[in-house]
C-alpha cells in the first residue's frame, strides 16, 4: 500500500513504529532550533528505535544488486523533514557526498563503514582531506549539518545492511539528499 504526498511522490505504508517516530520528530522541528541542534535531538529519537523487528516492511528490506536503494518513509507535508530507508547490499557504497540539509542516519540492521572528509582550499584549488574513518555497527547514529557534512558511506560487512536516515528536506520530492558530488582525493578509488 502506498500513498501521495503533498509533492504528488508516492511513499510505502509504513509501519506503527515509523508513525510514532514521526510524531517525535516532528515535535523537534517545531522548536524551530538551529541545524545542529534538531540533528542531534532528532538523533535521540530515532535511537531506540533502530535493531526493532517491526519498523520496517518486507518491502521496504529489499534491496537493489545494481546500487544502494532508497525506500521513502515519510515526507512531511510541509518539506520540514523526511525519514528514508537505505539498503545497503554487501560492498554497495555512496559517492562522496554532501548534503542538501541536516541528516540524521543510524544503523538499524548490518554495520556501515563511512570516511569523513574536510574541504581545504587555498582560494584558487581546493581538495578533499580524510578526517576519519568510522564503523557504524546497529544502533550507531550520527547527527551533522552543513557545511562539514562530506562523506561516503559503505557496506563493509558481508550481508544486508540498512539504515535509517531523517533529512530536514522532502526528499520524496527532491529525489535525493545530496548536494553535491566531489572527487575522491588522489590515491583513493
Amino acid at each position: 500500500m502506498t500513498s501521495p504526498t503533498a509533492s504528488g511522490a508516492v511513499v510505502a505504508r509504513v509501519t506503527a513504529r515509523i508513525d510514532d517516530l514521526v510524531v517525535g520528530i516532528r515535535e523537534v522541528i517545531q522548536r524551530g532550533l538551529p541545524p545542529e541542534l534538531t540533528a542531534h535531538l532528532v538523533g535521540e529519537s530515532l535511537a531506540p528505535v533502530l535493531g526493532t523487528a517491526d519498523l520496517l516492511t518486507a518491502e521496504q528490506r529489499e534491496g537493489d544488486p545494481d546500487s544502494y536503494r532508497q525506500h521513502v518513509l515519510h515526507a512531511e507535508p510541509d518539506g520540514s523533514f523526511s525519514i528514508v530507508a537505505l539498503v545497503w547490499l554487501p560492498g554497495q557504497r555512496t559517492q562522496i557526498h554532501d548534503h542538501v540539509s541536516w541528516c540524521v542516519t543510524g544503523v538499524h540492521e548490518g554495520q556501515e563503514r563511512e570516511r569523513r572528509y574536510r574541504l581545504m582550499t587555498d582560494g584558487r584549488t581546493s581538495r578533499l582531506i580524510p578526517t576519519e574513518e568510522v564503523v557504524n555497527p546497529t544502533g550507531a547514529v550520527a547527527a551533522f549539518a552543513p557545511p562539514g557534512d562530506i562523506h561516503r558511506v559503505r557496506n563493509s560487512c558481508s550481508t544486508k545492511a540498512i539504515s535509517i536516515h531523517v533529512y530536514g528536506a522532502d526528499i520524496a520530492r527532491l529525489g535525493t539528499s545530496i548536494r553535491r558530488i566531489y572527487r575522491a582525493p588522489e590515491g583513493e578509488q
